[in-house]
C-alpha cells in the first residue's frame, strides 16, 4: 500500500472556523436557517431576547459566539 500525503489533513482542523466573520466573502449575506435556529435556542437558554431576523451571516456568527461564551460553551 502506498503512503499518500494529503496536505489538507495537515492543516489545523478549525482554521476556517477561526477566520474573522467580517472577512468572510459571504458575510454580508442573510444568516442561514441553521444560524437562526441555533441563535434562537441559545437566546432562550441564556434568557436573552430573540435576535433580529435580519442579521447577516457574519453578525449571526458573532452573536452565536457571544452567547456560547456567555453560556460557557467554548
Amino acid at each position: 500500500m502506498t503512503d499518500l500525503h494529503n496536505p489538507k489533513l495537515d492543516a489545523h482542523p478549525a482554521s476556517n472556523a477561526e477566520k474573522d466573520p467580517k472577512d468572510w466573502v459571504s458575510g454580508d449575506e442573510p444568516m442561514t436557517g441553521a444560524q437562526a435556529s441555533y441563535l434562537t435556542t441559545l437566546a432562550e437558554e441564556s434568557g436573552d431576547p430573540a435576535p433580529p431576523n435580519d442579521l447577516t451571516k457574519a453578525e449571526a456568527s458573532q452573536h452565536i459566539d457571544e452567547l456560547k461564551e456567555q453560556l460557557g460553551r467554548n
